[in-house]
């Protein structure tokens, strides 16, 4: 009995003295914030969770997006065994003994076991296969937690055989939510533009702007949490903008890069990311760019610029801001050309303005029963069928042949394009061009491609 009560007495000093993320940490799914494509009413976790039917599963998302507190969730709902283990300590024997104690449990008390395993991208091929069999026959179900990408981390047998949940960073919403709940269970108070700043600095982490908010708290003493305080707290100094300032900023970011100035495009994406700018915002302009104002001049600046992007969903920030800065001086650095801008905003022209015309009858379907009878497909020469790959024929409706939309510019590697365009606007054999190497410039882009959107 006194071991007991030492054992009560230490767990609610523990508790009473814990970081506010746990004392934060949700008791209830109806107390969970974010993750509504999960967790919303009748979203497929929720009702897993609440009839207690859940199976294997692998919860992947950025850190602070509430993996842990579903795995508690779950273990308060269950009526299973539940044993958490941490990849980053445990090792196979731990594994094994958890498996034994499934089976153990199975044979005695007929109750299934729920293992949870933290960092579960940690395990190794051979601490991954040692949990495969209990898996596999149902001895045990593994909810594995993991913030790296599971297809490159988890073993593909035992990915196959569980559900994988996505978590998404949390909104600006749903971290105001959380620094609200926090600051009346600390009694505590803050201005709005304090708040702002915190949920601008974490990237959706609930659990880093809980941090923040303690140390900030207890940085103000009696006071409220003011933007000074945060400051204080995360040891930056806040770079703040207006909704004004941002697109001004976002252009001259954009016609830096368009530009070929990487210093300048390294220091408009330092400084929007100093104030809190989403990385993704960025990412997705990025990606825009490399194909509005480089194109074919360097064809792979769209891949580096979509690889950037993909950094920041799996990555995310920080580290993530070294690969938006590499696409950056990719960008900046490349040969520019704005030709497939402009072909675009003249095919759109031509749709908009001209009679639409129908589809020449030998380009037209010719795989379903009847289709010949239409006549549909013959006469279409299969150009591989040719030595040169190449056969002349006609690939619009009448009108329309002869109207030429991309110009291939001479700058970089797009100069070699032009050799591959046909008489009257088609396209022909011929050569590619040399690899440019320095930045080039075909003026300010149209702008109309898009029919409007994000452009500068």
């Amino acid at each position: 009995m006194p071991e007991d009560l030492f054992a009560a007495a230490a767990e609610q000093r523990l508790a009473a003295s814990a970081p506010l993320a746990a004392r934060m940490r949700p008791r209830r799914l109806a107390e969970v914030v974010g993750q509504e494509h999960l967790l919303g009413t009748g979203r497929p976790l929720r009702a897993l969770i609440e009839a207690d039917k859940l199976s294997s599963v692998i919860l992947w998302g950025p850190p602070g997006t509430g993996k842990t507190t579903l795995a508690r969730l779950i273990a308060g709902a269950t009526t299973r065994d539940f044993v958490p283990l941490s990849a980053v300590t445990a090792g196979v024997k731990d594994v094994r003994e958890a498996v034994e104690r499934s089976r153990r449990v199975l044979g005695e008390q007929a109750r299934g076991t729920i293992l949870f395993l933290d960092e579960v991208h940690r395990f190794n091929k051979a601490q991954q296969d040692a949990l495969l069999p209990a898996v596999e026959d149902g001895t045990l179900t593994l909810i594995g937690a993991t913030t790296e990408n599971p297809f490159f981390s988890v073993n593909s047998p035992l990915l196959s055989r569980s559900t994988l949940f996505r978590l998404e960073p949390l909104g600006p919403d749903d971290l105001r939510t959380v620094v609200r709940r926090a600051l009346g269970a600390e009694d505590a108070a803050a201005t709005d533009d304090a708040v702002d700043l915190l949920v601008n600095l974490v990237d959706g982490d609930a659990r880093a702007v809980l941090t923040s908010l303690e140390v900030a708290i207890a940085l103000a003493g009696d006071g409220p949490v003011e933007v000074s305080t945060v400051e204080a707290a995360r040891s930056t100094r806040a770079v703040r903008y207006g909704d004004d300032e941002h697109y001004d900023i976002v252009s001259a970011f954009i016609k830096s890069i368009r530009g070929s100035d990487v210093d300048a495009g390294l220091y408009w994406l330092a400084r929007m990311l100093a104030a809190g700018e989403d990385a993704r915002y960025v990412a997705r302009r990025l990606v825009i760019l490399a194909s509005e104002d480089v194109g074919m001049a360097d064809p792979t600046a769209l891949l580096v610029a979509d690889a950037a992007a993909r950094a920041v969903e799996v990555v995310g920030l920080p580290e993530a801001q070294l690969n938006l800065a590499q696409a950056v001086v990719h960008l900046a650095g490349a040969p520019k050309s704005n030709r497939v801008t402009v072909a675009l905003a003249a095919a759109r022209r031509d749709v908009e303005e001209l009679p639409a015309g129908r589809v020449p009858p030998h380009l037209r379907d010719a795989h379903y029963p009847g289709a010949s009878r239409l006549g549909h497909g013959s006469g279409y020469r299969y150009p591989h069928d040719d030595p040169s790959g190449w056969v002349e024929q006609v690939y619009r409706p009448e009108h329309l042949e002869g109207r030429r939309y991309y110009e291939p510019s001479s700058h970089g590697r797009e100069a070699g394009w032009g050799k591959w365009r046909a008489p009257g606007g088609g396209t022909g054999p011929g050569g590619t061009g040399p690899r440019g190497t320095g930045p080039g410039g075909d003026g300010p882009a149209s702008g109309g491609a898009l029919g409007g959107g994000e452009q500068e």
